[in-house]
């Protein structure tokens, strides 16, 4: 699967501010995303991104 930092993702399960599209900030081994509803950041293992990716969010 391809990624490319900008790229706005879906995720299977929300994150507790209530919305589940997520801004990738960093690409690699892990990821860093940005929750585009209150702006947190998490780093995430790719695999763990990989399985919980649910499609691309056109902006």
């Amino acid at each position: 699967m391809v990624f490319e930092v900008g790229q706005v993702i879906k995720m299977k399960k929300a994150h507790p501010c209530g919305t589940n599209s997520w801004e990738i900030l960093r690409v690699g081994m892990d990821f860093r995303l940005r929750c585009t509803g209150c702006d947190h950041q998490v780093m995430v293992p790719r695999k763990l991104v990989e399985k919980n990716f649910k499609g691309f969010i056109e902006e």
